[in-house]
């Protein structure tokens, strides 16, 4: 790769030689202006305001404008005799966290090489104390004419730099969140962790620019003289979201589906609990989670009517029990009393004869006439006895 800046790391008493690579290529396809009419090319040529001529490349030089309209020439030799010591070092200034530096400064990426056989040694070096340490390096250098900051981290096994917005070109977000006081429930957060869940990860190396190959196709196709316009499909935007949970329900079954995953018997996927609405009818039907599964709350209603219906019958089964034992209870003591009463009429009765014959007895004693009759009467009141 062709280097575009040499210079040294300055790493305290340390400097190792390097060279400065483009870390990223654009892939952007360039289009051409062209004459509509006839289709030739429209160019732009560099001519001098003072004498109208046109000007090659190598007679091009820089200059700065004062407000009044006037130049002041500057050259390659005067940018390289300023009293900056990164005009042709990279000096690193401290080393920090990674996670303080905030995306936002995230500019250019360059990739430090090692500049000749000496420079491997502290190169390496200064790689393997950025893998130990777990931190990254905060830099400054001068390049294209003007000073900037920079991030060394360890790729792999090459020093990268990032170059870094200085902070106050970070501009504050000021009047860019909603001004409305929105509140979010847990449940709607809960929709929207269960989507973030089913979407999962994705290999950033898997991803590639549609868009590109589709202007490919379409040029190769119109060279080739077989081009046919199509009108593309576009889907409807969503506007204005009325139910944001319907919405979320419907995204996070999208994705189940999207993914194979419609049984929702998976590994790792998420199940989503469908919120009871307010306004909902009563005839509407029981919300089904993703992949045809009945939500928790519909589980957990028919559960607790089931449990009901047990302890409905639990409760009939222990009132018939506790009847069937008070009758059973009632008719010990029926037949109990009944035996009690039989004997007790029995010696009544057999009293009640004793009574009557002692009574006979007693009145033919009386009645009777002579020793005979008072005789057989005494044998007899004595057998009654």
């Amino acid at each position: 790769m062709r280097s575009i800046w040499n210079g040294a790391i300055s790493f305290g008493l340390v400097s190792i030689p390097i060279k400065l690579v483009n870390a990223t290529e654009s892939h952007s396809i360039s289009f051409r202006q062209i004459h509509v009419t006839d289709g030739g090319r429209v160019r732009y040529r560099k001519v001098c305001e003072l004498d109208g001529e046109e000007v090659s490349s190598d007679e091009i030089g820089k200059g700065y404008e004062e407000a009044d309209g006037s130049i002041v020439p500057i050259t390659d030799e005067d940018l390289a005799r300023l009293p900056i010591a990164t005009t042709k070092t990279i000096e690193i200034v401290s080393f920090v966290p990674a996670d303080q530096i905030d995306p936002l400064q995230m500019d250019s990426a360059y990739y430090l090489a090692a500049n000749g056989a000496t420079a491997a040694k502290p190169y390496t070096l200064l790689r393997e104390a950025l893998k130990r340490s777990r931190k990254v390096a905060i830099a400054k250098f001068a390049l294209r004419g003007r000073e900037r900051l920079g991030m060394l981290r360890v790729v792999d096994d090459v020093i990268a730099m990032h170059g870094l917005l200085w902070p106050d070109e970070i501009r504050a977000p000021e009047g860019v969140a909603p001004e409305a006081s929105v509140s979010v429930r847990d449940a709607e957060l809960d929709l929207a962790d269960a989507l973030m869940a089913t979407l999962g990860e994705v290999e950033i190396s898997s991803l590639h620019d549609e868009y590109q190959e589709a202007v490919e196709t379409m040029i190769a196709a119109k060279a080739g003289g077989a081009f046919e316009p199509s009108e593309a499909v576009v889907e409807p935007s969503g506007g204005q979201v009325i139910d944001l949970m319907a919405a979320l329900e419907s995204s996070v079954r999208a994705a189940r589906a999207s993914r194979g995953g419609g049984s929702g018997d998976g590994d790792g996927e998420a199940e989503v609990t469908p919120l009871r609405r307010k306004a909902a009818p009563a005839a509407a039907s029981t919300p089904k989670a993703v992949g045809g599964k009945k939500s928790t709350a519909a589980g957990a209603r028919k559960s607790a009517g089931a449990a009901k219906k047990t302890a409905a019958k639990s409760t009939s089964k222990a009132t018939a029990g506790k009847s069937g034992a008070g009758r059973a209870a009632s008719g010990t003591r029926s037949t109990a009393t009944k035996s009690t009463a039989t004997k007790s009429a029995s010696r009544k009765s057999a009293t009640a004869k004793s009574t009557a014959a002692a009574r006979k007895s007693a009145a033919g004693a009386g009645a009777g006439t002579g020793t005979g009759a008072a005789k057989k009467a005494a044998p007899r009141k004595r057998s009654s006895a």
